[in-house]
């Protein structure tokens, strides 16, 4: 007998309206927002003399580079590609995790990666981009100390959520754009040859004409750096919500960067050291407010950033690729979480950055590397995304071969870099990467050693222990936690814990499995009785995106179970039945501990023991499903890989 619930179901659409727009506006451009903050002046620092057909042919590399990148990659093709409404590397790689292929998975960990090193740099980057324009008014400002000050309250407030202000971020970010293009608009009369640069010819005679043409291309890369953020907000305001307002965000970017090619132009295409041509197209009197401006969606930006970063090690978790953290919801937003552990490693991150670069000049050689490498790794999983969706093999081979060399080049460029800055990102990519590989590597390891038995073998011992009364009654209900997919195997350890490991009589005995599902949003549950009255299997699938408590949802499944009269919870002690009081729960885990007396292969042993190490990372199993930890107990049991044949005593 099997009865399935649904305990809740999310709605995947998104429907357009003038306020969904504001928020998607608020919520999803943050990043690619904030790029003309230093895009140009980046591009201006390549090459030491410059001329006009250098100034066109970058602003039309940036055009382009929006158009192909950002516009067809990621607004119109990877938005469709979306996990019951939610986007992003790994709800990619989840849709695509069941194929032949199962090295994908690495593919999957290096994107997630360097995203998270993405979001270590870009908000140290956009912050003191524009808190380097107070050098325009008062140049003794003390900006590092500042933009400290700023990363330190962006990070701080973080574990009280957004609710209250994250109003304001959708009517803030309107006039951001609104003020980028309306500054752009009104510099174009200084030179109307930059409208030249939306032929794409501009741009290819820049990459053959000028020297330096990676490092050009490097610089350009700035432009686009939020698309793969952009993607991933996905799940927030659904595909139409961020195709619609792209529309107007390109539209305001692309003014921008003309009105700052055409000021350039008009000013002899030079400028002096440390001026930065985002600043120099605003008139004197408004640039306290520019400034303000700036700092303000700088902000935005990183407050984006972050939640991004939460999202991602909360996927993570749910896909096997990260130790489970403590997660909190400090406000009732969809989507909105909070990871304490992941906060404050970001933060030292951040701090780190701006204590060691000192300016956005500097920070811009370690920017941009980390994301192409999450580009390259979106544009294969893409690729087998359309294979498996039915598209024509050779529309998924020019899809694939376009962007790879796309990215390809802009990697290319972005590894000029490295040794200026490229490696601090690379470094801090390495490190997440390297973790997410080990713990899921040793994961598949653990599980493929782990025995299991089918329980209809074990049916008529457990009925008999039930019946047993010289055995001391362990508890009224036994739960077991069993990391068994199958319904009708456990745990061998699991079975020896209730028989052999002091025999367990209980009036109810319950095996309980926690189903981690592709979907983001899935909570229902499922369950069988195997023997009546007496042994229950339940089966609660939870989405990757969804905080496990189990304690609460088994709650309410045996309230559903009660209410349809499949199990009577009253006390068998007769002094508590007539009271009609219920009897007790205890939980069980069994851990399982790598045995040092395993003969296994050298790797798989330094696997099994870096997993130990990566596992103190994390919080405890219980803690991570939430279970009451008044009534549990946790059973260490070892867990030893034979896959060599060993020598057998003799007699003597």
């Amino acid at each position: 007998m099997t009865d399935k619930t649904h305990v809740s179901s999310t709605s995947t659409s998104h429907k357009v309206t003038a306020m969904a727009l504001l928020v998607t506006i608020g919520i999803v451009f943050g990043d690619i927002g904030t790029s003309p903050l230093y895009v140009m002046k980046a591009i201006m620092g390549v090459n030491d003399v410059v001329d006009a057909g250098y100034v066109i042919g970058a602003v039309s590399c940036i055009i382009w580079t929006l158009t192909l990148q950002t516009t067809i990659k990621y607004v119109v093709i990877a938005l469709r590609a979306d996990n019951k409404g939610e986007g992003g590397i790994l709800a990619l790689y989840s849709l695509i995790k069941d194929m032949r292929h199962r090295w994908l998975y690495v593919l999957a960990a290096i994107g997630a990666s360097a995203l998270i090193a993405d979001g270590v740099i870009t908000p140290a980057m956009t912050v003191t981009s524009a808190i380097e324009g107070i050098r325009d008014i008062d140049p003794g400002a003390p900006v590092v100390p500042i933009v400290l000050l700023i990363i330190t309250l962006i990070f701080v407030v973080q574990q009280f959520g957004t609710k209250a202000i994250g109003r304001l971020f959708g009517p803030f970010m309107l006039l951001w754009f609104l003020m980028l293009g309306v500054l752009g608009t009104i510099h174009l009369g200084d030179n109307w040859g930059i409208l030249k640069a939306f032929n794409p010819w501009w741009a290819v005679r820049l990459l053959i004409d000028y020297p330096g043409w990676f490092l050009i291309l490097g610089a350009v890369f700035l432009c686009t750096t939020g698309a793969e953020a952009l993607y991933s907000d996905l799940g927030h305001c659904g595909r139409r919500n961020i195709t619609y307002s792209w529309g107007f965000v390109k539209l305001m970017l692309i003014l921008n960067y003309l009105g700052q090619g055409a000021w350039i132009i008009a000013n002899g295409c030079s400028l002096e050291a440390g001026v930065n041509p985002f600043y120099s197209v605003m008139p004197r009197w408004f640039l306290p407010i520019g400034i303000v401006m700036s700092t303000g969606a700088a902000i935005i930006a990183s407050q984006a950033l972050l939640s991004g970063s939460f999202t991602i090690f909360s996927e993570a978790m749910g896909l096997d690729f990260w130790p489970r953290q403590r997660i909190k919801y400090p406000s009732t937003l969809k989507g909105q979480l909070y990871v304490p552990a992941v906060n404050w490693f970001l933060f030292v991150g951040c701090l780190v950055t701006v204590l060691l670069f000192r300016s956005s000049s500097h920070m811009e050689a370690a920017y941009g590397l980390a994301i192409t490498v999450t580009m390259l790794m979106t544009t294969v999983l893409l690729a087998f995304y359309l294979h498996r969706h039915g598209v024509a093999s050779w529309i998924v081979g020019v899809f694939a071969t376009v962007f790879i060399l796309i990215e390809g080049a802009f990697f290319v460029a972005n590894m000029a870099k490295f040794v200026h800055g490229g490696w601090f990102t690379v470094l801090i990519a390495g490190l997440v990467c390297g973790v997410m590989l080990v713990w899921r590597r040793s994961r598949m390891i653990r599980n493929r050693y782990i025995e299991y038995v089918g329980i209809k073998d074990y049916l008529t011992v457990i009925s008999d222990i039930k019946a047993d009364r010289e055995i001391p009654k362990y508890a009224s209900n036994v739960v077991y936690v069993s990391k068994s997919d199958r319904s009708d195997e456990v745990e061998m350890k699991l079975m020896y814990s209730i028989i052999h490991k002091q025999p367990k009589r209980a009036d109810h005995y319950w095996i309980l499995h926690v189903d981690y599902t592709d979907a983001p949003d899935t909570l229902e549950y499922e369950c069988r009785v195997l023997i009546p009255d007496t042994l229950y299997s339940v089966n609660l699938r939870i989405g990757f995106r969804i905080q496990p408590q189990v304690s609460a949802y088994f709650r309410q499944v045996v309230e559903d179970m009660v209410a349809e009269g499949k199990v009577d919870l009253i006390s068998s002690y007769p002094s508590l039945r007539s009271h009609k009081i219920a009897g007790d729960f205890k939980f069980v885990i069994i851990h399982r501990l790598f045995s040092p007396s395993s003969q296994c292969k050298p790797l798989e042993a330094m696997m099994m023991n870096l997993y130990g190490v990566i596992r103190r990372m994390g919080i405890s199993d219980e803690s991570a499903l939430g279970l009451d930890t008044s009534s549990l107990t946790v059973e260490n049991v070892p867990l030893i890989i034979n896959n060599q044949s060993g020598r057998r005593i003799k007699k003597m």
